[in-house]
């Protein structure tokens, strides 16, 4: 069957098994950041957005997506970036295979509220497991990046922490783990 969505900004026609369910349907079709782990709906690493709205992609059949816009880790690459640089300066960035699923729920929060609440933050982000980092490290690099949102210098990390990822030279997809890495030196990533 055709399913007819837009991806990252980009209308798509699709033909997919009545049966599939999104993050399988993302990732066929290029978006690798989409990661994918317990195919419950319990762990959060295959969050994106449908119209706007933080999703479980795994438990999501694809054809809930006819018509609508989604949104993944390759479509937010400035905002996934800074988080990125607050997640290095925290060292909440071991494995990064959770990465993906979390950010996407912060920027679901920050639509949600501007500036959150440490209890808000902690009670939206309760179903994106990480087994690498704890929860401490990925708490303060939240707050930070809601911090600088708010332009509040005293709460950011630490200036040579947050400068790392630029002193890398990587590129964007590169500063996000769990993201699909770029074709070519102008940071296009792979369709």
């Amino acid at each position: 069957m055709k399913l007819n969505t837009t991806i990252n900004g980009v209308a798509k026609i699709l033909e997919i098994s009545p049966d599939a369910y999104l993050v399988d349907v993302l990732r066929e079709n290029g978006c690798l950041g989409v990661r994918q782990a317990c195919d419950t709906g319990n762990c959060g690493v295959c969050t994106v957005h449908l119209d706007g709205r933080a999703v479980l992609s795994c438990v999501l059949l694809a054809v809930k997506a006819e018509g609508r816009e989604i949104t993944t880790i390759e479509g937010v690459p400035e905002a996934a970036v800074a988080i990125a640089r607050c997640f290095v300066a925290e060292g909440a960035d071991q494995c990064g295979y959770c990465t993906s699923g979390t950010v996407m729920n912060i920027l679901y929060l920050e639509a949600l509220v501007a500036q959150p609440t440490e209890a808000e933050i902690m009670h939206h982000l309760k179903g994106n497991l990480c087994r690498c980092t704890g929860y401490a490290s990925q708490l303060r690099a939240i707050k930070a990046y809601f911090a600088a949102k708010a332009g509040r210098e005293d709460l950011l990390p630490d200036e040579a922490a947050a400068k790392h990822l630029e002193n890398t030279g990587a590129t964007t997809a590169d500063n996000v783990p769990g993201a699909a890495r770029p074709i070519s030196g102008e940071g296009k990533v792979a369709p």
